[in-house]
């Protein structure tokens, strides 16, 4: 071969041609892998896509997976419908369904992992934009999500709406309350900030730019949350105002890192205030406080139960 024409086809190609290679499933060259872009991935719109898609797939296979073996064995004889109206009854499968999340969201970073590495060939967090900007650092983070948490919380009150099947999980059990709130504060923010801000976003805005897929991402997000949850128009709009808050986030400041910990003060507060609920009633706060107590908590419980 000659050389000038070896040289010519080894050489790296322009970032701007991943586009060319990967809509969906086929990866840009490993010689053009050297400073990921986090807004010019190695993956398409359709891998993205599948890739949300196998993470809804696994958080429902999963509970099924552990729910039915309790169910075959606990209410063998109440047949299907019957068995079905139990369990949402049953605490110890409420807390089963619950715990279920665990396994779910670790095989989902595994799936993110292997997809954002090609399989161990790429960094896994420099190609997710895993770090600070110059605009948004951790204290704007977090002021922002305590911000986002007082305007959800101010919605909720005013519009309210009726209870949801997550309150009926917060108020079967302690342990289903403690697993709760520490699948809100541990492995959510992870999962859903790697999902839909690490992958769906950055591959979106290369196709259709930082609008729509600004626009794409928030009301993907809202609509996994809000579709067991149509009877309360206050979560519906907390969950849009966190959705948006965390999309422009990531527009903004083109790292993913600040919509983390964004997410992640945002449940942890109201994990910490779910979990304190019951102490802090037994303190004997008088009639009015409560009130006031048991409905600030309702509030918050409301949120949080939306965002896990």
């Amino acid at each position: 071969m000659d050389p000038s024409k070896e040289s010519s086809f080894a050489a790296p190609l322009p970032a701007d041609s991943y586009a060319a290679y990967d809509p969906g499933l086929i990866e840009a060259p490993a010689s053009s892998l050297a400073a990921p872009d986090p807004d010019n991935p190695p993956w398409g719109v359709l891998t993205a896509a599948l890739t949300w898609l196998g993470s809804v797939v696994l958080l429902v296979g999963v509970q099924f997976l552990v729910i039915i073996p309790y169910a075959l064995y606990n209410y063998r004889g109440a047949g299907l419908e019957g068995a079905g109206q139990f369990l949402l009854k049953d605490p110890k499968a409420i807390l089963l369904s619950v715990l279920s999340t665990i396994p779910a969201h670790l095989l989902t970073l595994a799936l993110v992992w292997a997809v954002v590495t090609g399989l161990g060939k790429r960094p896994f967090w420099r190609t997710l934009g895993w770090g600070w900007s110059a605009s948004i650092g951790p204290w704007t983070s977090m002021g922002l999500a305590v911000l986002v948490l007082l305007v959800g919380g101010v919605l909720t009150k005013l519009v309210g709406g009726e209870a949801t099947e997550v309150d009926q999980i917060v108020a079967s059990s302690s342990a289903a309350r403690f697993a709760i709130a520490i699948l809100a504060t541990v492995t959510a923010p992870l999962v859903e900030e790697m999902i839909y801000r690490g992958m769906l976003y950055s591959a979106l805005q290369r196709v259709t730019g930082m609008v729509w897929a600004v626009v794409a991402v928030s009301f993907l997000f809202t609509f996994v949350h809000v579709f067991q949850y149509s009877n309360n128009l206050g979560v519906i709009a907390a969950i849009t105002i966190f959705s948006l808050s965390l999309t422009l986030m990531r527009a903004y400041s083109g790292r993913l890192l600040p919509c983390y910990v964004m997410h992640l003060v945002f449940n942890g507060l109201q994990s910490i205030i779910i979990v304190s609920e019951p102490y802090m009633q037994r303190r004997g706060l008088g009639a009015v406080g409560q009130q006031k107590a048991e409905a600030f908590f309702h509030v918050v419980t409301r949120l949080l139960e939306n965002l896990i």
